[in-house]
């Protein structure tokens, strides 16, 4: 696909992973729908940054773990320029719970905001981008659905399901719109651990580094132009996978 002129919906972009590839998409000439939940200032911070690069971009506010949000999301999203090429679903929720403290509250924090939410934006501008003859989801998915974390069980169990999706949206939405998801390993740790936990989880992977987001973007790149793969899960993670930890 052609990138230059084309819009682009990336939920959770105002930071972190999701704000790398939100400008690598406006470097591409992107137009860009920042979705963001609390992170309003650092969204509008990059608002900024994309529009001196030359791009337009809006800011649009919501809860992805409520479906009627979601779904506002996605229409006001199609609004903005009346279509929508791109759809990147990069918000989540990350929680760790051990295994006896897990209750409804937790399956509920992770599968609605990260498996029902980028079903509720799929199922509203697939169709969208099926009626163009053109589009591209990619889903940020994680390493962590193969091998779970017993720390993190719902949120590992929430990336499979995001995985098991992209293949059949990839299904549903041929042949005009390619679905894909992306793995990331290691890349930016969560802000709580310390040092020597980041050592110990670099140490799992074959390169014996951290990736970076640029590397996760450019990822994003290539599927955002490869018109011949669909319902790919790639792992971008340092050949951590195939080692199975």
């Amino acid at each position: 696909m052609d990138l230059s002129g084309k819009v682009a919906l990336i939920t959770g972009s105002a930071r972190r992973v999701g704000r790398v590839l939100a400008l690598r998409l406006a470097d591409l000439g992107c137009h860009c729908v920042l979705h963001c939940h609390t992170s309003r200032a650092e969204a509008e911070s990059l608002r900024t940054a994309i529009a001196g690069k030359g791009q337009e971009a809006l800011v649009l506010q919501a809860d992805l773990s409520d479906e009627e949000q979601a779904r506002l999301l996605a229409d006001q999203a199609l609004a903005w320029k009346g279509n929508l090429h791109i759809l990147v679903n990069s918000a989540a929720n990350f929680q760790r719970v051990s295994l006896p403290s897990i209750e409804r509250e937790q399956w509920d924090f992770a599968l609605d905001a990260n498996l029902l939410g980028p079903f509720w934006l799929a199922q509203r501008l697939g169709p969208a981008m099926v009626q163009n003859g053109a589009g591209k989801i990619i889903n940020i998915a994680d390493i962590s659905w193969q091998a779970p974390w017993v720390s993190r069980i719902p949120y590992c169990v929430s990336k499979a399901g995001l995985v098991s999706l992209t293949a059949g949206l990839a299904k549903a939405f041929a042949p005009q719109v390619q679905v894909n998801a992306i793995g990331p390993g290691p890349v930016l740790f969560p802000e709580e651990y310390t040092e020597a936990q980041r050592q110990a989880v670099i140490e799992r992977n074959l390169l014996k580094r951290a990736g970076t987001p640029e590397e996760i973007a450019d990822a994003l790149e290539f599927f955002c132009r490869c018109d011949f793969a669909t319902g790919v899960f790639l792992p971008v993670d340092g050949g951590q996978s195939i080692l199975g930890i």
